[in-house]
């Protein structure tokens, strides 16, 4: 009866997804729920965190509560190279997203059920490390639907990151809506839910992937498994004593994910320039890659802020009223999306474009940072002070100069990534760019400390400056840095 057997199913020859793999659909889902769920509950965390009880919030300070979604936001970031590591060295790609989605649902579940600043630690870590593995696993798995060659990969990339702005759009706006009407928990519990969907959804697809990412591609000896649970272990016992002798605190939680986040970076460098493995025209690369690094940081420790010094601005000096209406000012959060969806294919279209002529990697960082810099001086038109005073239409404006600066860098420093990675730490490259992400993300909690309501002007004015300077700094090492670059653009 073997004639009668049916072919293993090849995901890479399926057209059934719009002409895309039908396994592109369900990733396409899954992420779309888990930004839904993610974008919802950061859209409402920092009004839950500092408003007072009366309102259903925690009550605590407005310098903790940016600290504590700073910290949040660097953890996302750092979990990606632990859910890499797992992927690769335990589980494989496919089983670690599933669990990861796992993880991000019960974090959710943790917030909406678990009252006060409990609720708040187990949810976020839950979250941040979920979010982390399948964030990483998600981009691989989608990669590795197509052969070598496969005209069909930007597209489906396209598609993909379609689900992922789509998703970020709508989840504010549900759980705004929810947590006006009915409360901060019943927000946590709708994103929750969105996730539960994503789950399920993927459970039933999973068919779709055949072998794809089904094992690890460099497995980690079984003998040597129980020393990394050791470690872990002993990491977290570490963390929880911190936490108990008031050494971490919430109002230094980011200042700590900063320096881990740097200590990890310098590490990694140190590990890549020092390697026997590497040519002297990689280790160029890579030494042509810190300043890039550096500039990233900084773009993040701005970008970010979006999730700490924005919604505080919104809830407190945005004219939010639509015909009569006052809106939630965790909707602010669905603008950025929309504008992506717009904007992503307009920039792709003008470098296919320009071709040649588009400016360099390094001259694109320098733009992204700078953009960042002009976007904050543009809050200080409206930086008077007066309640309910800044126009929407100004604030879409600025959130317009995030977007710009966004497609000016951010897909740019995930490819140059790749483009300089020495062959021997492929992966490790693509992990120090994300560490930059965590070191930015992290740094908006800490610099949105100096964040102050009565007197907004000074933070913006030297903020922006200071993110232009960087700009121009990366514009006088352009030159250089394309030079060490060893024909990489």
């Amino acid at each position: 009866m073997s004639e009668l057997a049916s072919p293993p199913h090849d995901p890479k020859s399926d057209h059934g997804f719009f002409g895309q793999p039908f396994a592109l659909a369900n990733l396409f889902s899954v992420e779309l729920w888990e930004r839904f769920s993610f974008y919802g509950m950061q859209g409402i965390l920092i009004y839950y965190l500092y408003y007072s009880t009366a309102d259903g919030g925690l009550g605590i300070s407005e310098a903790s509560a940016v600290s504590i979604v700073g910290a949040y936001g660097g953890t996302v970031y750092l979990s990606t190279v632990l859910g890499a590591w797992i992927a690769d060295r335990v589980l494989g790609s496919e089983r670690t997203l599933f669990y990861s989605a796992v993880l991000v649902m019960l974090g959710h579940i943790g917030l909406a059920a678990i009252p006060g600043l409990p609720g708040v630690g187990v949810g976020l870590i839950l979250i941040a490390v979920g979010s982390g593995g399948l964030k990483a696993n998600a981009t691989s798995l989608v990669g590795d639907l197509y052969s070598e060659g496969d005209e069909r990969r930007d597209a489906g990339f396209s598609l993909y990151y379609m689900g992922i702005n789509i998703g970020a759009f709508i989840g504010p706006l549900l759980t705004g809506w929810a947590q006006e009407n009915w409360g901060f928990h019943v927000g946590f519990a709708l994103a929750a839910v969105g996730m539960a969907l994503g789950l399920i959804q993927y459970a039933l697809g999973r068919k779709h992937l055949g072998n794809i990412g089904s094992a690890p591609a460099n497995p980690l000896p079984g003998s040597m498994l129980w020393k990394y649970w050791v470690g872990a272990a002993a990491a977290v016992v570490v963390v929880v004593v911190l936490c108990l002798v008031g050494v971490v605190t919430t109002d230094n939680l980011s200042d700590v994910v900063v320096a881990l986040t740097i200590v990890a970076a310098v590490g990694y460098f140190g590990l890549i320039l020092s390697s026997r493995q590497i040519t002297s025209t990689e280790r160029s690369r890579v030494v042509a890659f810190i300043p890039m690094f550096l500039a990233s940081a900084a773009f993040w420790s701005l970008f970010q802020q979006q999730f700490t010094v924005v919604p505080i601005y919104a809830d407190k000096f945005l004219d939010r009223n639509l015909f009569g209406w006052d809106f939630p000012p965790s909707w602010v959060q669905s603008i950025n999306p929309v504008f992506i969806i717009v904007f992503s294919g307009v920039f792709a279209a003008m470098w296919t474009k320009l071709g040649p002529r588009q400016p360099s990697s390094p001259m694109k960082f320098a733009i992204g940072t700078g953009l960042m810099g002009l976007a904050f001086l543009a809050f200080l038109p409206f930086s008077n002070g007066e309640p309910n005073g800044t126009p929407l239409l100004a604030l879409v404006f600025i959130l317009l100069l995030f977007t710009f600066a966004e497609l000016f860098l951010s897909p740019v420093g995930l490819s140059l990534s790749t483009k300089l990675a020495p062959k021997a730490f492929h992966t490790q490259m693509v992990a120090l760019f994300f560490l930059s992400v965590a070191l930015g993300s992290a740094m908006a909690g800490t610099l949105a400390k100096y964040y102050d309501t009565a007197d907004q002007a000074p933070y913006f004015l030297w903020i922006g400056l200071a993110s232009i300077g960087v700009g121009v700094v990366m514009v006088v090492l352009s030159p250089w840095i394309s030079r060490m670059m060893r024909g990489v653009h």
